[in-house]
């Protein structure tokens, strides 16, 4: 296929090809992929400025999405790509192929570290948001051999899923340290608080007054953002909640379940040890079932369920996606609804070639990289999670460049429950994060 660039296509490639080291911030559907690889093409051929890449990426990404752009354009074409994918043998071999591009998954960033000997001289990391924690491995190897990179760059659309505080080892795996200092201590204490504690144990950290700024200047050199409704022609998103209403007594479960972090039962009881493990416990309450000690499914109520079904049957015959994020309400949401599990590649395909009329996918393994709006527009989160960046993840797979209908993104939330304080949490966040993506705004033609 013949790539015809639009003008904010051309203007990333070039902040690529002229900044080695370099941070997209870019909507789904923006095509960052074909930029990457249009920007590393210039560099091989036209620049002689680069030799080998490694790109590294999300699984479903590496297998499905960066061989079929490379394989899709035309001007692509003299790029070879190996994917450095499956068992160790298949690694090592794929390491031995000759090419120019070789992708690998997060997962394996430490075993490629410590078994070949590195050669790379660009690298690539698709979402850089999953390098955000500096105690990973994946960041810790990676950092042994970045000084050996010549050129560097980052993707992402949600720079900061949980606060400034992730821009730390995102902004370092890039630059080295260069902007935000070499070490998180020192990052913490220059531009931050501690905002939730206990006694000495600190949860979280709020930015001092004005750090904000500060943090977005001095990583301004390096970072451009780009919003799909500033350069795309998106189509109308709709957002709804529908609360359900639990009975006296199913509420009164959840109450007891939140005050003594314990349900008997006489064949085992639900518990939590913890206030994280609470938190995972009273979510479940509140989609309708939850897992025991011996890890059998207690069911609570149908009250999500019912609501469902009556978005499913407004939908008058429209394909209809239902975000889950547990596994009994998988088993539900087919049991009530007839939903297909959308898992291996095929079952994208019949999605998106219509012939699926009620879907489910786990948020988790629709993140990144997957094109579901040709198989409908309407969203149902039956279950909400915490992160940010799931979250909008999961609702750019409908609401993305080639969606053709109105996309409408309905939220069930149980009231009275935590699920009004995730959704709370994710509105929040998300005005947190448009801060950061608006200061470093790419500015093209002399307007926004």
């Amino acid at each position: 296929m013949r790539y015809v660039p639009h003008e904010y296509q051309e203007y990333a490639k070039e902040f690529i090809i002229s900044h080695k080291v370099s941070a997209l911030f870019l909507d789904c559907g923006l095509g960052k992929t074909v930029i990457t690889l249009s920007a590393i093409w210039e560099l091989l051929f036209d620049y002689f400025d680069i030799r080998k890449i490694l790109i590294i990426a999300p699984l479903r990404v590496c297998y499905l999405t960066w061989p079929s752009e490379l394989e899709k354009w035309e001007h692509l074409s003299g790029i070879g790509m190996s994917a450095v994918l499956g068992s160790e043998k298949e690694r090592i071999a794929a390491l031995g192929r000759r090419a120019q591009v070789y992708v690998i998954n997060r997962e394996n960033v430490e075993w490629l570290v410590e078994n070949h000997t590195w050669d790379f001289d660009m690298v690539v990391i698709d979402e850089l948001s999953s390098f955000k924690s500096h105690k990973a491995k994946r960041f810790k190897a990676l950092k042994k051999v970045r000084p050996m990179v010549r050129r560097i760059v980052g993707l992402t659309g949600t720079p900061a899923p949980n606060g400034l505080i992730d821009l730390w080892a995102e902004i370092g795996i890039l630059d080295m340290g260069q902007r935000l200092g070499r070490f998180i201590g020192g990052y913490r204490e220059r531009f931050f608080v501690p905002d939730k504690r206990s006694r000495e144990m600190v949860y979280s950290y709020k930015p001092r007054e004005g750090a904000e700024d500060t943090i977005y200047e001095l990583i301004s050199d390096i970072c451009i953002s780009m919003k799909a409704v500033d350069y795309l022609d998106m189509p109308e998103c709709v957002y709804n909640r529908v609360e359900v209403i639990l009975t006296e007594k199913e509420m009164a479960l959840y109450e007891q379940l939140e005050r003594d972090m314990l349900l008997p039962f006489s064949d085992g009881d639900i518990d939590a040890v913890n206030a994280a493990a609470l938190s995972n416990k009273l979510l479940q309450m509140a989609d309708g079932a939850v897992y025991d000690e011996n890890g059998n499914v207690k069911h609570i109520h149908d009250r999500k369920l019912e609501a469902l079904e009556d978005l499913v049957e407004a939908a008058n015959g429209k394909p209809v996606l239902i975000a889950y994020w547990y596994k009994h309400d998988l088993d539900r949401l087919k049991k009530r609804t007839g939903a297909v599990e959308l898992d291996m590649a095929e079952d994208m395909r019949k999605w998106n070639a219509g012939e699926i009329p009620v879907a489910a996918i786990h948020p988790a393994s629709a993140g990144h990289g997957l094109n579901l709006q040709t198989g409908g527009s309407t969203l149902v989160w039956f279950g909400l999670t915490w992160s940010l960046e799931l979250y909008q993840q999961m609702n750019a797979r409908l609401w993305r460049q080639g969606q053709e209908e109105t996309v409408v993104i309905h939220h069930l939330i149980s009231k009275g429950t935590l699920d009004e304080r995730v959704m709370a949490a994710l509105e929040k966040k998300d005005c947190g994060q448009s801060a950061l993506v608006d200061a470093v705004k790419a500015r093209i033609g002399g307007g926004e």
